[in-house]
């Protein structure tokens, strides 16, 4: 694995407070080496094509995704050595014990993600969700769900990582909205501690 330097990474945090902690560290990976995960990525991850239940009819869901345990939650899983190589930087600038990867595939301005939070049965209480940008930038919108209504957009850069606190998926949504503009593809990695069933022998959850 390449042997970064966290210490040039600064991190600036955009939130923090009873509502939560949002903080932003741009260049955390360093171009070359997103580049190269990307490229392995895009080619590697069995990327699936989603349908979903919206006002009563079935769409499609606007991008592609994708989904890994990482081996210290489920040691029968293998995900690519790029995911591998991207968690172990991850934990070393967070020290976070994330367990999962979910990926999204955006092709095109047209991808999307709506305004959501997580649900907060498929994450564990107390621990933070990050997500690491590889690829074309792409704004991100988020947006407190109480007044005063606090709005912060921020545009996503090739090795970025955004950390949102545990509470902020109570009091805030975040989405990737479409746009007209013309922009490449770019892949998100989204880390977070899942629980296990309860139930032995049901696997895990998403």
């Amino acid at each position: 694995m390449p042997q970064l330097s966290l210490l040039e990474a600064r991190e600036t945090v955009l939130l923090d407070d009873a509502t939560g902690r949002i903080a932003y560290t741009p260049g955390l990976v360093p171009p070359q080496v997103a580049a190269s995960w990307f490229a392995a990525l895009r080619q590697e991850v069995p990327w699936k094509a989603e349908r979903r239940v919206m006002y009563d009819r079935e769409v499609d869901v606007p991008r592609l995704t994708g989904h890994f345990h990482l081996p210290s939650f489920d040691p029968a899983s293998t995900p690519p050595a790029a995911i591998l190589e991207a968690t172990a930087v991850v934990l070393a600038k967070t020290a976070v014990p994330f367990t999962s990867v979910g990926l999204n595939l955006y092709r095109d301005g047209r991808d999307s993600v709506a305004p959501h939070n997580d649900h907060l049965y498929e994450i564990v209480e107390g621990f933070p969700i990050g997500l690491l940008s590889l690829g074309a930038t792409r704004r991100m919108t988020i947006r407190a769900k109480e007044p005063p209504r606090r709005v912060l957009r921020l545009d996503l850069e090739a090795g970025s990582l955004l950390m949102m606190s545990y509470a902020t998926q109570i009091h805030y949504t975040h989405g990737v909205p479409k746009t007209k503009a013309v922009v490449g593809e770019r892949i998100s990695l989204a880390f977070r501690v899942k629980p296990a069933r309860s139930a032995a022998g049901k696997g895990f959850y998403r």
